[in-house]
């Protein structure tokens, strides 16, 4: 029988052995499925939620996209913690920032996120509707949504109205000629701490989005009484929009240009309401270095020159004389009073 001692080791172990053989099966981790596992229903083209909704996945859009070495599950965490399927309708949403955390931020403070979480936008966007969901592609491929060429359209599939006006524009224009320069939505929105632009801090960065391509238009601007006052932060002031417009920017030849000879005055009375004919004439991007563009201003410009370095020459050559001559003054000054000290 053995000793009493081995007896109990025995009874422990069977017992230990007993609630193991007892922890159901379902207790368990489940193990996580195969992306094959997924789309044995998501691959079928045909399948569809209780809403009538398509839960399709093309697996050769997904084997093709920036994810396609990755698990379902790595996405789509609580699969993992599912142990029967088919599994509820609803999966957790996932979050990009959990890999993306740098972009996620960002995105975290723009205007689309405040829209989702604090008024409930629903329709406002999140990751998947400006990248896609199992199609995604690196931005540097024609084919992704956020490819430079795409974004107009990806943008104005919410934003279908200013999608039009720019469509019109001088930029879209360039963009369709193939200007890898040409301006599209994220050059002066930002790609993903979009904010609003109709704050005061929108306006002020206004000039210095529309001179990053345009520098020299932004210095002769800065050069003007509109351009002094807003680099001291006044916001009342015309900025680049105000007269050229945001989204549907015309050359100045194009009759629908804001700053075309027939809207000069309208576009100028926006702010100044007694604007005429006459007033229209100022230009707001005189170049007093440029005879081409403004010569009268270019040769004031010379004459104030030229005056000011004649008088700083005269008068610094006439102090120059006059120095020289107190030296000189002062040096047989200075003998005379020492011979009358010593006399006296």
């Amino acid at each position: 029988m053995g000793t009493p001692g081995t007896f109990g080791v025995r009874l422990a172990i069977l017992c230990v052995s007993s609630l193991a053989l007892a922890v159901p099966a379902a207790a368990q981790s489940p193990k996580p499925p195969a992306n094959e596992d997924c789309l044995a229903c998501h691959g079928d083209a045909d399948a569809k939620r209780a809403d009538g909704r398509s839960i399709f996945v093309a697996a050769q859009a997904f084997d093709a996209s920036t994810h396609g070495g990755a698990s379902c599950v790595d996405c789509h965490k609580d699969l993992a913690t599912i142990a029967e399927f088919p599994h509820p309708e609803r999966l957790a949403k996932v979050n990009c920032a959990s890999c993306h955390d740098d972009v996620g931020v960002k995105y975290h403070d723009s205007i689309h996120w405040r829209a989702r979480d604090k008024a409930g936008l629903v329709v406002a966007p999140s990751c998947a509707d400006c990248h896609g969901k199992h199609d995604i592609r690196a931005k540097a491929g024609p084919q992704a949504r956020v490819f430079r060429a795409n974004i107009p359209a990806t943008c104005g599939g919410c934003h279908a109205g200013i999608r039009e006006h720019y469509d019109s524009s001088v930029h879209a224009a360039a963009l369709k000629s193939g200007n890898p320069k040409a301006p599209v939505c994220i050059d002066c929105h930002t790609a993903h701490d979009i904010q609003r632009a109709d704050t005061d801090a929108w306006r002020a960065a206004v000039t210095k989005e529309c001179g990053g391509c345009h520098a020299e238009s932004q210095k002769t601007y800065r050069d003007t009484f509109h351009g002094q006052v807003t680099s001291l932060g006044y916001q009342r002031v015309a900025t680049c929009a105000d007269c050229h417009g945001s989204h549907d920017i015309k050359p100045k030849k194009d009759a629908q240009s804001r700053i075309a000879p027939a809207h000069l005055v309208e576009t100028c009375r926006q702010c100044h309401a007694g604007a005429n004919e006459n007033f229209v004439k100022y230009d707001p991007h005189a170049d007093r270095h440029s005879k081409a563009r403004s010569p009268v201003l270019f040769y004031a410009g010379r004459f104030m020159d030229g005056l000011l370095l004649g008088v700083f020459g005269f008068f610094g050559l006439h102090t120059a004389l006059w120095l020289r001559r107190g030296v000189k003054a002062r040096g047989e000054i200075q003998p005379a009073e020492k011979r009358e000290e010593k006399t006296a």
